[in-house]
């Protein structure tokens, strides 16, 4: 699938990855039950790519046996961030508020068996198995940039499918204006979950029903041509790219359609610097510091950072009418 049509600006996958990335995700689609192997493992922590081991894993197989390679839209001086960055710096409050807690303690966690709610507004409801949830989706690799709402920034080589296809799947009845995510709640291997200072458990995120049948926005299943590790959000994810980061909800257990706008964590925590929508906008600062420029993980340098993270054109015309001055 193409997001748009090519530009002079626009970089293709093969020509922003690392060449060893690339060699390993052919051998991922060689091998086309790497990504069920090693959810049936548990694994995911600290694994580069190619260090997969496999696993034979029912129903998953054929839906990643020809894993198509998309365009992104980056500038000349985006380059893809490091895996090492990519897996080792995040937030992931669900393991502790530290940038390293993830890594250092998502070891435990067991990204199989999973189960995934599909309720609410719909006409097809129901819970099924990861298996039996992505058996009918073509994964695809999308190369976005991640900005975050702390003001730093990476290029992420996504493999996913567009949310609108699940959109599309699960027929949302006509009085569906959003939908809502749900994080799994296991304090017993998600260490921050065990106190509600840090947040109020489970964590949620919701989209109104055009922004998620917008093209760009995926759940994503793995990265770097490699299943989604633990600290990453395995084993599904939501990655919505023109968002500051926190709104792309990691170990997804629940999605619901709903036609009330959900009370996304971080609004309902600080309500007066966070809102619902979360569009990255260099034009409105965060009460306590400046969004107009980003440290982009691995540069010395700050840059600017760009309106709807430099997806105005693809999102811009969801937004039309709206202030965009507005907090978040």
């Amino acid at each position: 699938m193409l997001i748009q049509v090519r530009k002079k600006s626009d970089i293709r996958g093969s020509e922003i990855t690392p060449k060893h990335a690339y060699l390993s995700r052919r051998n991922f689609v060689e091998k086309s039950g790497l990504i069920a192997g090693s959810l049936a493992m548990g694994s995911g922590l600290g694994i580069g790519p190619g260090e997969a081991k496999l696993v034979d894993g029912p129903g998953v197989n054929e839906a990643f046996s020809n894993i198509l390679e998309g365009y992104s839209k980056l500038g000349e001086d985006d380059q893809v961030t490091p895996y090492d960055a990519i897996t080792s710096y995040n937030n992931f409050y669900e393991f502790g508020t530290g940038k390293g807690d993830p890594v250092d303690h998502a070891g435990d966690f067991k990204p199989r068996p999973w189960k995934i709610t599909v309720d609410g507004k719909c006409a097809n409801p129901g819970t099924m198995d990861l298996d039996d949830f992505l058996k009918p989706y073509q994964p695809e690799e999308r190369i976005y940039r991640l900005r975050c709402v702390e003001a730093w920034s990476m290029v992420v080589p996504w493999i996913g499918f567009p949310l609108g296809d699940l959109v599309k799947r699960f027929e949302p009845l006509g009085d569906a204006r959003y939908i809502r995510f749900e994080t799994i709640v296991r304090p017993e291997e998600m260490r921050g979950q065990r106190s509600r200072r840090i947040l109020p458990w489970p964590y949620v995120e919701g989209l109104r029903l055009d922004e998620a049948n917008n093209d760009l926005a995926i759940l994503a299943i793995g990265l770097y041509g490699e299943v989604l590790p633990n600290q990453n959000g395995a084993p599904l994810r939501l990655v919505v790219p023109w968002k500051y980061g926190f709104k792309s909800i990691k170990s997804i257990v629940r999605i619901t359609f709903t036609k009330r706008m959900p009370k996304n964590t971080w609004n309902a925590v600080a309500p007066n610097e966070y809102g619902f929508y979360a569009n990255v906008n260099p034009r409105v600062d965060h009460p306590r510091w400046s969004q107009a420029r980003e440290r982009r993980i691995g540069d010395f340098l700050r840059r600017e950072t760009l309106m709807l993270n430099g997806y105005a054109e693809e999102v811009g015309n969801l937004y039309a009418g709206m202030d965009l001055a507005r907090k978040f």
